[in-house]
């Protein structure tokens, strides 16, 4: 075994950066403004930053559901696209809306009728760092308002994702551009009270998302009116909701397998958020900073999966099976090495950070801890994301589900629980071992990957 098997050349890794930095330029954007409104809010305090973080997990779910739904039917889409198929398109678009709609009107009923039982899953009346019935209070204001936005999310995603799926890239992101800024500007605006505006402290932060969410919308119904002729599909679509029977079993069979992951997928980590919780409000506030700038650590690895998906895929297509070896092996050992660098960097600041925030002291030292035990777990991270992605591009999709939902619903939640329950551990001697559990899923990514069962064409 050579250090060479490992390492391309020149035009290797600018093949591999042509794919990858389009992804981490959006992913950076959006991320770096979620830090920028993380960081305005946490300068209001600890109760108002918990509560924020706790309506943002479940925010999370929702978003998620409604991405892995339109996936399913993403894929029909790209399908019917190669085709020149426009009605079928149409198709896929009613089946779009009607699901989007359904996973819509749930998602607002739970929200609003549940909305003091869902919150109090993150508060325990046994914390006695901070107050939480003031935390309950910010984060029922705060979703009341984000809820608002929870429909125009839902149309955006369906036509941006259409549009993804029939070549058109650029405007989605944009849009969402467009969002992210108006999002942290009107932050700052209403927030904090400037430009003669009143402070609105966390209610500002939802009106300011909430009107980005429209802002979004709003570019992306213009550009399609504007360039119609560009888009026969979308004319006639709504006329009728009718889909064939057999389209629309097709679409439900094949497509919820990947809403089905991806809601579990959401809904593990927001129970594991729950299950940090039991260990006080300054946890919640010290895992949300965490959390934050580990997302704009981990674009990097993250970025660089999505590639190898994509760069795998087309290898596989074409039964380029050796070389797909060759080089899913050098960009898994890319990304991983990458990976070390940012994680070095990311724990000599872990300390730094933190100050940003008007939180409490425990807060503060809790989230310079969390960041710097998670820094030294993103190689291992990027592994498992690196060979999750290599799995997927030869459809291997069940055993992407048992290692990306199940795992973490199975295996990292009820650990966390036991950690607590249990055995009694603190935060701060559980928190490495639940992020250690990720070493299993690399063991069984080497595996699987070293095995080849990957190496299949699904579209010969």
């Amino acid at each position: 075994m050579t250090l060479k098997k490992y390492i391309g050349d020149k035009a290797f890794y600018k093949m591999a950066m042509t794919v990858a930095v389009p992804i981490m330029i959006q992913n950076f954007i959006t991320n770096f403004v979620n830090m920028l409104d993380n960081l305005m809010v946490g300068r209001l305090g600890t109760e108002q930053v918990s509560g924020v973080s706790i309506v943002n997990q479940l925010i999370f779910i929702f978003g998620l559901a409604v991405f892995g739904a339109l996936s399913g039917a993403g894929i029909f889409t790209a399908q019917f696209f190669g085709k020149n198929d426009n009605e079928g398109i149409r198709h896929t678009i009613r089946y779009k809306v009607l699901i989007t709609l359904l996973i819509f009107i749930v998602a607002t009923v739970i929200f609003t009728v549940f909305d003091d039982q869902l919150i109090n899953l993150f508060l325990h009346e046994s914390d006695s760092n901070g107050n939480i019935a003031l935390t309950l209070s910010y984060a029922k204001s705060y979703l009341r308002i984000m809820v608002l936005g929870a429909l125009p999310f839902c149309v955006t995603q369906i036509f941006s994702s259409t549009l993804r799926e029939t070549g058109e890239t650029v405007v989605p992101m944009i849009a969402g551009i467009a969002a992210v800024i108006t999002n942290c500007t009107l932050n700052a605006i209403l927030i904090f009270g400037l430009l003669g505006f009143p402070a609105l402290g966390v209610e500002g932060a939802a009106i300011a998302t909430t009107i980005s969410r429209f802002v979004e919308t709003a570019v992306v119904l213009v550009y399609i009116v504007i360039k119609k002729r560009n888009f026969p599909y979308f004319k006639g679509a709504f006329r009728s909701f009718y889909i064939p029977k057999k389209t629309g079993k097709d679409i439900t069979f094949k497509g919820m397998p990947l809403l089905f992951n991806e809601f579990f997928w959401s809904l593990g980590m927001s129970l594991l958020s729950v299950a940090y919780s039991l260990h006080g409000i300054d946890v919640v506030a010290g895992y949300s900073i965490s959390s934050t700038v580990m997302n704009l650590a981990n674009i990097a690895f993250i970025s660089l999966g999505s590639s190898i998906g994509i760069i795998i895929g087309k290898q596989l297509g074409a039964n380029k099976f050796e070389e797909a070896y060759d080089t899913d092996r050098k960009l898994i050992s890319f990304s991983v090495v990458i990976s070390i660098l940012i994680g070095i960097v990311v724990f000599i600041l872990g300390d730094k950070i933190p100050l940003l925030y008007n939180v409490s002291a425990e807060s503060k030292d809790l989230a310079a801890y969390f960041i710097r035990v998670c820094a030294c777990f993103i190689p291992v991270h990027a592994f498992a994301n690196a060979s999750y992605f290599t799995i997927r591009s030869g459809g291997k999709t069940l055993i992407t589900f048992l290692m990306d939902s199940v795992f973490i619903m199975c295996i990292n939640v009820p650990v966390a629980l036991a950690l607590y329950y249990i055995f009694g551990l603190s935060i701060w001697v559980s928190f490495p071992i639940i992020q250690a559990i990720d070493i299993i899923k690399v063991v069984i990514g080497m595996i699987l990957v070293k095995k080849k069962v990957w190496l299949n064409n699904i579209v010969k």
